[in-house]
């Protein structure tokens, strides 16, 4: 009788948990990826330009990098399977332009990310045709 009580309230409270997390999952926020990707793809883009623009005025390495940075974190949100090859050699333009730039070499890394935006806005014609 004893183990029979114990299995009945070890039931009751397994369902309580069960009642109560269940509600919690269900109401966690849903994300559209199709949004987070162009989110990105557009974020990256935006940096880019703004580093682009940084490096040909010859301007502060310190905005220049700051720029390349937010563009390698934006782009790690555009995962999109097709171009997931294309992103990792974005990746490599944008560490080359700032290891370029802390080199004090801005002109290359300008012209390093010039070739990064020509990347991102092959990746984005490649995923908005499939989209």
């Amino acid at each position: 009788m004893n183990i029979f009580k114990k299995i009945v309230l070890s039931t009751a409270i397994i369902a309580a948990f069960s009642a109560v997390s269940a509600p919690v999952f269900a109401a966690e926020a849903h994300k559209d990826l199709n949004i987070v990707v162009k989110a990105a793809a557009d974020l990256t883009k935006t940096k880019i330009e703004e580093a682009i623009a940084i490096a040909d005025k010859a301007g502060d390495k310190a905005t220049f990098l700051a720029a390349v940075s937010e563009a390698r974190q934006a782009q790690k949100e555009f995962r999109y399977e097709q171009t997931e090859r294309l992103r990792q050699k974005l990746n490599d333009k944008l560490s080359a332009a700032r290891e370029l730039a802390t080199g004090d070499n801005m002109p290359e890394a300008g012209l390093s990310m010039k070739a990064a935006l020509v990347q991102i806005k092959e990746m984005r014609d490649i995923y908005d045709a499939a989209h």
